[in-house]
């Protein structure tokens, strides 16, 4: 009784074995009949974005999705052979896409570090603004100096820049309630003026300083 208790375990043994390797088997076919795609999606200025969706879409239909990291990087594996378009989504920019992306089965394609989202100009506060002498003409070059001002009376710069040959610039941050002290100076002169901005829109402003052309 007790050899067929043995044989009854050693036969139960090598069953649960023999099915652990059917197991690994049918996975590794299974990771073998499909590939996928990494990257790193990025801005313009050349930083990953943290969040990034990426899926890929096959005759219309969302086949996989999956979200890149802190730096921006994803994998996104567990595609079956095919051709697919890969669409990368974040909030606040705009959507990018490869289109014609083939897969094949057992590789992993890499699209590469340079997928380049824009940001969406629908979530932009723009300054747009205009520099003038005190006759009413445009002043070109004119250095523009953008400062926040926070609610304890301190700033921060945001940036500067020159006025076009028509003496106008502008201006582009992220939407969200700031008030801006805008600074134009041009050969000893200046003129400031401040905007309270708020949503995603267009604020314009016109700065004239206290000098004329021939000066």
């Amino acid at each position: 009784m007790h050899r067929i208790s043995s044989i009854i375990a050693v036969s139960i043994a090598k069953f649960a074995a023999f099915l652990f390797l059917v197991v690994l088997a049918v996975a590794s076919a299974g990771a073998q009949s499909t590939g996928g795609v990494k990257g790193k999606v990025k801005n313009m200025n050349g930083d990953g974005i943290a969040g990034a969706e990426v899926t890929a879409r096959q005759d219309g239909k969302d086949v996989r999705s999956t979200t890149a990291d802190r730096k921006g990087s994803f994998r996104l594996d567990g595609l079956p052979e095919g051709t697919y378009n890969i669409i990368f989504e974040a909030p606040g920019y705009s959507s990018g896409a490869k289109f014609g992306v083939e897969i094949q089965s057992g590789k992993i394609r890499d699209l590469g570090e340079r997928l380049i989202l824009t940001v969406d100009r629908g979530t932009l506060v723009l300054v747009q603004g205009s520099v003038f002498y005190k006759d009413g003409t445009s002043v070109a070059g004119a250095k523009v100096q953008i400062d926040e001002i926070r609610s304890d009376g301190s700033k921060r710069s945001l940036g500067s820049a020159s006025t076009s040959l028509s003496g106008e610039f502008t201006f582009r941050r992220k939407e969200g309630p700031a008030r801006l002290r805008i600074t134009a100076s041009y050969k000893g002169t200046s003129a400031v003026k401040e905007v309270e901005v708020d949503s995603a829109a267009i604020y314009r402003v016109a700065l004239t300083l206290d000098s004329t052309r021939e000066n």
